[in-house]
């Protein structure tokens, strides 16, 4: 039997939403069993009045690359709100005449995707205007029974992490994470999480039965990239191209200065579970070194319930500083991601990542006591 999404359930009983005027915080990703959008549900249905639309990064539509401005949806006619670049929150002036945000988008798990910072800061927003948030929740795409990686800790919280004390990969659905932030962090948000039936934790989201994979994002194309990403998107800290710009986001990575040969034996012989790393060259089209051949490796999970994608991610940072001490750099941006200023100075120094695992132990066992109270799913 196919899991059914929070928005089909809220179709079925409207609850606290009927009569509401609403504004809607959604992308392309929020279609539900039949294949039909958000927005074309949401208008026709006589319930409730949708009044606006609220863009988190790369757009309403998906598919920008960039700052997304405000506009006018021109299928509805309604507006379109940014909730990325200058402006990440929804103003006073954007929530006028509404009763409720709603949010429903397809989160990838990771406490550095952006979507999960622009529904903890409209909570936040929707708390102070006194608006209903309702969370329509969907799956974790790579499951909610393994948690991997260093809290974010205080004093570095940014929009690829809002709050301290939440894992790079932190099994949750984005409506146990709206529980937790608000109970946690003590928003006092009216929160509805709408939730779905027949998710388990166990569930990775080809095992579902949803009909379709919707890219969240323009780097996110496939659920391989999402089981990768927990990890590989640290390498956005440091001068290793991360892929984009390739058909393989995320699992393509690697530098011109890389031999991809000599990196790939090293990798593999860290001896890490469920993985194995090819060698490879690769073109960029744009992003990092675009137009230049970078020379490196694809990751191939093998077994996705033994890979451990943070350790995978750091052992490929921590490879490059070995082998290429006088070309790998790592930036300020990695200390955002990770959560801490540690992590770049463990690599920068030559940590192993055992050192740096264990590091980041007791942080992870007081998130997962934490959590439990925030949990719907078995």
């Amino acid at each position: 039997m196919a899991v059914t999404v929070g928005l089909d359930v809220v179709l079925e009983d409207p609850g606290p939403l009927a009569g509401k005027r609403i504004g809607l915080i959604t992308n392309a990703t929020a279609i539900n069993r039949d294949w039909r959008h958000i927005v074309d549900l949401f208008r026709q249905d006589t319930r409730w009045e949708l009044r606006a639309l609220f863009a988190p990064e790369h757009g309403f539509r998906g598919a920008a690359t960039g700052e997304v401005g405000h506009a006018r949806d021109p299928v509805t006619g309604l507006p379109v709100y940014s909730l990325y670049g200058k402006t990440r929150r929804p103003t006073p002036e954007m929530l006028e005449g509404l009763d409720a945000l709603v949010f429903d988008v397809q989160d990838a798990g990771v406490h550095f995707y952006t979507y999960e910072s622009t529904m903890a800061y409209a909570m936040e927003e929707a708390a102070r205007h006194g608006l209903l948030f309702v969370v329509l929740d969907r799956p974790n795409p790579i499951g909610g029974h393994k948690v991997e990686g260093p809290v974010v800790e205080e004093g570095f919280t940014s929009f690829v992490g809002a709050y301290p004390g939440i894992p790079i990969r932190h099994g949750l659905t984005i409506g146990e994470l709206a529980r937790y932030v608000n109970e946690e962090h003590h928003l006092g948000a009216r929160l509805w999480v709408v939730p779905m039936r027949g998710w388990r934790r166990t569930m990775w989201y080809d095992e579902t039965g949803l009909p379709i994979w919707v890219m969240p994002s323009p780097g996110m194309p496939t659920l391989h990239t999402a089981t990768v990403y927990p990890g590989a998107g640290l390498l956005e800290g440091s001068n290793l191209s991360e892929g984009r710009g390739t058909t393989r986001p995320f699992e393509l990575v690697g530098a011109p200065y890389v031999r991809p040969e000599e990196f790939a034996s090293y990798l593999n012989a860290r001896g890490l579970e469920g993985v194995v790393f090819r060698p490879v060259e690769f073109v960029p089209q744009w992003g990092k070194y675009a137009g230049e051949a970078v020379g490196g490796v694809q990751i191939h999970v093998v077994d996705r319930e033994r890979f451990d994608a943070v350790s995978a991610g750091l052992e490929i940072l921590v490879a490059a500083k070995a082998l290429y001490p006088g070309q790998f750099q790592t930036h300020a941006y990695l200390d955002e991601l990770a959560g801490n200023g540690w992590i770049r100075q463990g690599i920068e120094s030559g940590l192993p990542v055992r050192a740096l695992r264990e590091r980041w132990q007791p942080g992870l066992a007081a998130f997962l006591e934490r959590r439990r109270r925030c949990l719907l799913y078995e």
